[in-house]
C-alpha cells in the first residue's frame, strides 16, 4: 500500500500523496486545490444534516502533511472556501494562526467570493487569474488555458474521478490525480465533495486514491 508515489514534470521532482496533495520538492511547496471550506456549515445553516467534525477532519489531515512534508508555502488552486462567512471560516483563521510562518497563496476559484479584508486578515495572498512559478502555472480551471504556450499548468475545480470496474457490473468511482502533455487536474481536497468521470487517453498518468492509498492506474 503506497501512501505517495514521485512523479517527475520538466525535471521537477513531485510526490503525489494519498491525503490528495503534491509536494513540488525543489520549491519545498505543497499544492492542494478544492477545499471548499465552509461547505459543511453552509448546508447545516439550510436544514442539512451534516457531519460536524467533517471540517475539522480536512484541517487535521492537511496540518499532518504540513507536519510531514515542512512546506515553506502552500499553493490552492481555488476554491479555499465555499461561500459566504460562517463559523468554519473562523475556525480556519485560528488554525491559520498557527501556521503564520508558511506562505499560502490562492488562485481564486469560482467558490472564492469573501471580501478582500478576509483574505488579508488571513494572510492569504490572492491570485485573481493565474500564479506562475518557473515553468509552472496554476489556474483554477483548465478551460482558462493558453495552448500555445510551452508552459505545463496545475487546476482543480473538476473533482476528477476515475471509475473501477470489478466482477460483474460492479463499478466504483475514485478520487484521482490526472496528468497529460499539458496540463494536471488535482483530486478535491475536501472530501464533502463529489467527483466528475475524465476521458482518459493513451498518454495520460492517472493516481487513483482509495483507503488512504495511492495507485497507478495507467
Amino acid at each position: 500500500m503506497n501512501t505517495f508515489l514521485p512523479f517527475e514534470l520538466s525535471n521537477n521532482h513531485f510526490l503525489l500523496s494519498a491525503n490528495r496533495t503534491i509536494f513540488w520538492e525543489e520549491q519545498k511547496a505543497l499544492i492542494l486545490s478544492d477545499l471548499h471550506i465552509g461547505k459543511s456549515g453552509h448546508f447545516r445553516k439550510n436544514g442539512i444534516g451534516i457531519p460536524q467534525n467533517m471540517f475539522s477532519e480536512d484541517l487535521q489531515r492537511l496540518f499532518a502533511e504540513i507536519q510531514w512534508y515542512k512546506p515553506n508555502k502552500l499553493i490552492i488552486v481555488g476554491d479555499l472556501f465555499h461561500s459566504h462567512s460562517n463559523l468554519e471560516h473562523e475556525l480556519f483563521l485560528k488554525w491559520r494562526k498557527d501556521i503564520t510562518h508558511i506562505e499560502m497563496h490562492l488562485v481564486m476559484g469560482n467558490h472564492d467570493i469573501l471580501e478582500i479584508e478576509w483574505y488579508k486578515e488571513a494572510e492569504i495572498s490572492i491570485h485573481e487569474d493565474s500564479l506562475s512559478i518557473d515553468s509552472f502555472i496554476f489556474l483554477h480551471d483548465i478551460a482558462n488555458i493558453e495552448t500555445n504556450d510551452t508552459a505545463y499548468y496545475f487546476s482543480g475545480h473538476i473533482h476528477p474521478g476515475i471509475t473501477m470496474k470489478g466482477i460483474g457490473k460492479q463499478s466504483l468511482r475514485l478520487p484521482c490525480f490526472y496528468f497529460n502533455k499539458k496540463y494536471a487536474i488535482l483530486p478535491a481536497f475536501g472530501r464533502f465533495t463529489g467527483t466528475f468521470p475524465i476521458e482518459v487517453k493513451k498518454d495520460d498518468s492517472v493516481f487513483a486514491l482509495a483507503e488512504n492509498s495511492i495507485i497507478k492506474i495507467q
